[in-house]
């Protein structure tokens, strides 16, 4: 904008009806007020995409199929679960991906896309928010999977077993935290009917993890090269572990009991830390 000046003239005319309008205010009845969605879902989806690998708040998707770089897939059988975009549930702007999880293996469902698009280097961090419908069950299920071409390509999964978050290698079962009592109280619970910010950080090279929810570190969530027992000390037994993932798939599976409605949103993926903001 060109620079202006004022005139003295019209600096007085200024100050004087502010004057008159604080005057008004002050006497008036105050009145509540909140943010209007129309001015605010535009500036979270912004900060949403702050990542230097790809960033995807679904705004752009035109039909019920998640499409561009996300697919949605299925491994060995197919059920009743879905993954549609859905313009009624948003965490920024109007749409989300939608999956509907069934109990069962077969009914299992993702949308997913490849990590081609991110730089190199050894640190991987990725953040995405999410919201559920049904507090995570006793029983093993898998929100989130990365195929890891380091480990025969079977997935890195991140979902809930004991009513808590978990972490679960599918070449040996390792989980983490341990599924002890102990193991389990240093995780949390997924909170339902709310939106949640889920955020991890592989180390690639070093084979280290951390896990985030709403911005805190989750002590059983961290695999630091230092075995602890009831955390990460049954996932470090098995030696050399250098995770090599190259695809984030967001779905539903369950190997038990567990039906749930997830919505997914504001996906960030890129090689420094993201955040929730």
């Amino acid at each position: 904008m060109a620079p202006y000046v004022r005139t003295l003239a019209a600096t007085a005319a200024s100050l004087a009806v502010t004057a008159a309008l604080t005057t008004t205010a002050a006497t008036a009845a105050p009145t509540p007020s909140s943010p209007s969605p129309s001015s605010s879902a535009p500036a979270r989806a912004a900060a949403a995409c702050s990542a230097n690998g790809f960033c995807e708040d679904f705004e752009s998707q035109t039909g019920t199929v998640p499409s561009g770089r996300w697919t949605t897939s299925v491994a060995n059988c197919s059920g009743t679960g879905t993954a549609t975009v859905d313009a009624t549930v948003a965490h920024g702007g109007t749409k989300s991906v939608r999956v509907t999880g069934r109990a069962g293996y077969c009914n299992h469902a993702f949308a997913g896309t490849s990590l081609s698009g991110v730089p190199g280097g050894s640190e991987l961090y990725a953040r995405f928010w999410v919201r559920h419908t049904t507090a995570l069950p006793a029983q093993h299920v898998t929100f989130a999977a990365l195929r890891d071409t380091n480990d025969g390509g079977k997935d890195l999964r991140m979902g809930g077993q004991n009513k808590a978050l978990q972490w679960n290698r599918e070449s040996d079962d390792a989980t983490l935290p341990a599924q002890s009592p102990a193991g389990v109280a240093l995780s949390t619970p997924l909170p339902v009917n709310t939106w949640t910010c889920l955020e991890f950080r592989l180390d690639r090279s070093a084979g280290r993890l951390d896990t985030w929810v709403n911005g805190s570190l989750i002590t059983g969530l961290v695999v630091d090269g230092t075995p602890t027992q009831d955390v990460d000390q049954q996932w470090l037994a098995r030696g050399g572990w250098r995770p090599a993932p190259t695809d984030l798939r967001l779905g539903w599976e369950s190997y038990g009991e567990g039906d749930d409605t997830l919505w997914y949103d504001d996906v960030a993926v890129g090689t420094s830390r993201i955040g929730c903001g």
